[in-house]
């Protein structure tokens, strides 16, 4: 009787692992540049790619890593920049004083050409979090907001708490999402730390440190988002880029803190 169960369930698992969809996207490794600022994050547009490290943000060539420009927020009081996209010739940064109670953010804006800093937008106190990334996705933003465990945590809240929130271009609440469970554990004690929208309704995430991105989908229903794959990256977490800049292409930036380096990877 013992032997018929195990058999039998030895079946069931191998049916079950059989029906379970394959994630069909891979990152194949493209090209590594050595930065030393590499430590937060990274942006890109058609020419060049923008390494984020809290008070600082350098211009490099996509070519060849080559140092372009560098602008310095020390002195203006930015003290933890976590990440950045593109969007018609500006830079878009997720700005928040982490890891500071309570938490504040705000979005801060750079024209690319001259790297100077040309807007603001303040959340103060916002109350989904502390603003780690942000993106554009069919005429409205859809930023990521963080929540920590242990000693990082606010007014007695974790990861559980994390959150996307769309938002109009008037920067006005419109939805917002919690990620599953097993992202929640995998990001805890950090959280969410890195988004970028791909082609066909794809969103690819990062946690603090693991060498992974998930991709995830607004659900049909309900208020959870959907996770439908995780693809081993040559990164350390944190915040990330997505460059449709060539035709017929799709690449993925991101960092490796441990090396100081900037990594490229197509997805395919």
């Amino acid at each position: 009787m013992t032997l018929c169960k195990s058999l039998l369930f030895c079946t069931f698992s191998l049916l079950w692992l059989a029906l379970e969809p394959v994630f069909p996207q891979t990152l194949v490794p493209a090209n590594t540049f050595d930065v030393k600022e590499a430590k937060q994050a990274v942006a890109v547009d058609a020419q060049y790619f923008y390494v984020i490290n809290n008070s600082t943000i350098t211009k490099h060539s996509k070519t060849d890593g080559r140092l372009i420009a560098t602008w310095d927020g020390t002195k203006e009081g930015i003290v933890h920049l976590n990440s950045g996209v593109v969007i018609k010739g500006r830079l878009y940064c997720a700005n928040s004083n982490y890891p500071e109670i309570p938490m504040t953010s705000s979005v801060e804006i750079f024209d690319v050409k001259t790297l100077t800093h040309v807007d603001t937008h303040s959340f103060g106190i916002a109350q989904h979090g502390s603003l780690t990334w942000l993106d554009q996705k069919d005429g409205h933003w859809y930023i990521g907001f963080a929540h920590y465990a242990g000693k990082e945590s606010s007014e007695g809240r974790d990861v559980r708490w994390t959150s996307l929130v769309k938002y109009d271009l008037e920067w006005r609440q419109v939805e917002a999402w919690v990620f599953p469970k097993n992202l929640v554990d995998l990001f805890t004690p950090k959280s969410n730390s890195g988004g970028a929208w791909g082609a066909g309704g794809l969103l690819y995430c990062t946690g603090h440190d693991r060498a992974e991105v998930y991709v995830l989908k607004l659900p049909k229903s309900g208020y959870t988002l959907q996770h439908i794959g995780t693809l081993p990256a040559p990164i350390e977490g944190q915040g990330i880029a997505i460059d449709r800049s060539v035709a017929g292409k799709t690449s993925l930036y991101g960092i490796q803190r441990s090396k100081h380096t900037v990594t490229v990877s197509e997805i395919r």
